[in-house]
């Protein structure tokens, strides 16, 4: 049977369609890296121009970096983030090997739970947590931003369905050699589930890098900020936000994602795609 060949009208009308979608997600990041080279006269002035007539970088992200410890903020993300998505991989892949390979009473609504509770805002539970963490004397601190994310019901659904495309005939052959069931998830399950745990990764860190809601809930304390609650402190009462140095902070912010994403995104593809093969 012949393949139907695709028109060079269709293809072009396919890459014009990706061509345009991608400079509508990218133009802010392109102008962001824009203000953060301009200097304050040409920010607000009338006409659009993406490279400054005055380049200004170099006292931009001079500022950016004296004006409030950026780096500090930075190192903050990093312990958080990567805290947070270690916690949730430790208690989202035994979850998730349980609802897909063995068969125990409540099986079903355990599962439903997981599906509800993917449904529910963060901000529903945030006075809940906000109440037992001012209880127990943990508010302004790190415990404070990781432990109320460190459940993840994304993380056991996405992975519950990357298992399911595992035969069932190689967890039955690993039992017959003796293995238990954690033996089974730590030598088998997670090395084979290394992509969709790489999309997951970049999909959590992401999420907590960039979420500014509840750090703001629960920190007071300066040194503990994150970055994006840190790039509030740009903001002042007296002169006015700093514009180009905010700009110039929230582009070093979003550097690390970046790398990340680029460094990993042959990974998370092949989980994104792997993960919804059944």
């Amino acid at each position: 049977m012949r393949r139907a060949r695709r028109s060079p009208a269709a293809g072009l009308g396919r890459h014009a369609a990706l061509t345009v979608t991608m400079a509508f997600a990218l133009l802010p990041f392109i102008w962001m890296v824009s203000l953060s080279t301009k200097p304050p006269a040409e920010i607000f002035e009338a006409t659009f121009r993406i490279w400054p007539e005055t380049f200004y970088a170099l006292e931009n992200y001079s500022r950016a970096l004296a004006a409030a410890p950026l780096l500090r903020f930075i190192v903050n993300g990093l312990i958080v983030t990567g805290a947070i998505l270690a916690l949730q991989i430790l208690i989202a892949t035994p979850a998730a090997y349980a609802l897909a390979k063995l068969r125990f009473k409540g099986r079903g609504l355990l599962f439903a739970l997981v599906l509800v509770a993917l449904l529910l805002p963060k901000q529903v539970l945030a006075l809940p947590h906000f109440i037992m963490l001012s209880a127990i004397g943990l508010l302004d601190s790190y415990a404070a931003l990781i432990l109320p994310s460190i459940v993840s019901p994304f993380a056991i659904f996405l992975f519950r369905q990357f298992f399911k495309t595992v035969p069932n005939d190689l967890i039955d052959a690993a039992r017959l050699d003796g293995l238990s069931e954690v033996a089974i998830l730590w030598r088998i399950m997670i090395p084979i589930a290394a992509p969709a745990i790489a999309a997951f990764g970049i999909l959590s860190v992401v999420a907590h890098w960039n979420d500014l809601f509840w750090p703001l809930v629960v920190i007071r304390n300066e040194e503990l900020a994150t970055p994006p609650l840190g790039i509030i402190y740009f903001r002042n009462d007296d002169s006015g936000t700093e514009h180009g140095p905010m700009m110039a902070a929230a582009v070093l912010i979003a550097a690390p994602l970046v790398a990340a994403f680029l460094v990993a995104q042959r990974r998370f593809i092949e989980g994104i795609a792997m993960t919804g093969a059944r």
